[in-house]
């Protein structure tokens, strides 16, 4: 789960199978009660007729922390954290950090890093859009040692410098979900 839209729809499902749940967050829900087999069934076909997926392997259920981790740092906070993402990482999941990124890798066929690239850069995007922040502090604010290594990121991302994306008419972002 991504975005807002999905954390309500999975509300709504809840609901109607009459399932309590104490927390939803980003791909992830606690249900006060214990699930029958038929109520689980019944979910993951609502969810499936959303476009959503009910998640029973331990390792896609990794995947999708590591996936929202990510989403949630860079998208939702206010303060990326200061220490290497690696550790971070590990010490948010408690995993080695070699063992995620390989599972990574092999089931996304893309690094971590790669993916929280990709994710920088859109939210570098979305900043240049709202154009509160010049460059330079965007480039603080995302933990880039300077603003010509976010020029390179950006470029080697998008194709773009981060000027030329600034002086597009249609500047093209691509929704959470896509990503």
């Amino acid at each position: 789960m991504v975005s807002i839209r999905c954390k309500m729809l999975v509300k709504e499902e809840l609901k109607q199978l009459g399932l309590h749940y104490v927390n939803i967050g980003l791909g992830e829900v606690e249900i006060m009660e214990t699930i029958s087999h038929a109520q689980r069934e019944k979910l993951k076909q609502a969810l499936l007729i959303s476009g959503l997926e009910l998640m029973d392997d331990k390792k896609a259920m990794l995947i999708e922390k590591i996936k929202n981790i990510i989403i949630e740092m860079i998208h939702y906070s206010e303060e990326i954290p200061k220490v290497k993402f690696s550790d971070y990482l590990s010490q948010k999941l408690d995993y080695d950090y070699t063992y995620l990124s390989n599972l990574f890798s092999e089931t996304e066929g893309i690094t971590i890093e790669h993916f929280l690239l990709i994710h920088k850069i859109e939210k570098v995007k979305e900043l240049i859009i709202y154009d509160e922040l010049n460059l330079t502090e965007i480039s603080y604010k995302l933990h880039y040692s300077s603003v010509a290594h976010l020029s390179n990121q950006f470029k080697k991302i998008t194709g773009l410098t981060p000027s030329f994306f600034k002086a597009l008419k249609n500047k093209k972002r691509k929704p959470l979900e896509d990503m």
